[in-house]
């Protein structure tokens, strides 16, 4: 693995351990075991590369929802996606905090903005998507309380009918 893999997965590795807004160069150098100039030669920036990792860290999310999420029932689809809130925390806390970094970094909001494109395009549609930070957001704050899978569909098909 040469430097520019070893600080992505040491980026990740970061991310998840102590948040996007706790990450210093120092920290993703000392995971990836390389000096941190390495990560302005590859890469530019600490958030440049905070931001592919979080890319390619929510990629190998999908792939694993898209692995292990039945697909014929959609309650059991919304389900899987919201075990991954309990799951992956650490994953969807940094999310919603590089999303508050975008707001003053149009570095960083250019790759959000790209993954939110895709994953519009994964999930079907930009309703999905709200959707899914919505829940993400309910189940971040008060787990207790939030929606299931079922609750999801049930509460969609009365809108629906609704309409």
């Amino acid at each position: 693995m040469g430097n520019r893999e070893q600080l992505l997965a040491g980026a990740k590795r970061c991310l998840i351990e102590r948040g996007w807004a706790h990450t210093t160069v120092r920290d993703i150098a000392s995971a990836a075991g390389v000096s941190h100039a390495a990560i302005g030669y590859h890469f530019g920036s600490k958030d440049a590369l905070l931001t592919q990792a979080l890319v390619e860290a929510v990629d190998e999310l999908g792939d694993e929802l898209a692995r292990d999420a039945p697909s014929d029932r959609p309650e059991q689809r919304w389900q899987a996606l919201i075990d991954s809130f309990t799951a992956h925390r650490a994953l969807w806390i940094a999310q919603l905090e590089a999303a508050v970094h975008a707001t003053r970094s149009p570095e960083v909001r250019r790759h959000l903005a790209e993954g939110q494109r895709e994953g519009r395009e994964g999930l079907g549609g930009s309703v999905p998507l709200a959707l899914l930070t919505g829940l993400m957001l309910q189940w971040l704050v008060d787990p207790d309380h939030a929606p299931t899978g079922a609750d999801v569909i049930s509460e969609l098909r009365s809108l629906v009918t609704e309409l």
